[in-house]
């Protein structure tokens, strides 16, 4: 488990609290975990999440994430994964293949937070 984050994703990060679901995948396409975490921020490239067991970087990750009536699946690998002092752990997920709906959709929902996040707008 790489345990240093980098700073490194584009895009502006939001933070978001929602929970997801997620399954790690082995590099022959098997199954090895699955759980669910936490959403601590999202952009339109990656998003950090927090879980109660360390995800390893070798592993790609199928996350589903619940947003009012959307439902968002996402293909993701890991970069890092970090603990904290509270035990759990901080884990980057860069996205990859993602279609030009889900990206749309995805960007309709950060657009969302920046306006609630810059108080324009009081209610999602």
């Amino acid at each position: 488990m790489q345990m240093n984050e980098k700073n490194r994703r584009e895009g502006t990060r939001h933070d978001t609290i929602h929970i997801l679901n997620y399954i790690c995948l082995d590099s022959d396409g098997r199954q090895v975990s699955q759980g669910m975490a936490r959403s601590l921020n999202v952009s339109e490239t990656g998003i950090k999440v927090e879980t109660h067991e360390p995800i390893e970087t070798r592993y790609i990750v199928f996350i589903s994430i619940g947003v009012g009536e959307d439902i968002f699946d996402l293909k993701g690998k890991i970069i890092y994964c970090n603990r904290c002092n509270s035990g759990r752990f901080e884990s980057g997920v860069e996205f990859y293949e993602i279609d030009f709906d889900l990206h749309s959709k995805l960007k309709r929902f950060i657009d969302t937070l920046e306006t609630v996040q810059t108080g324009t707008r009081k209610y999602v």
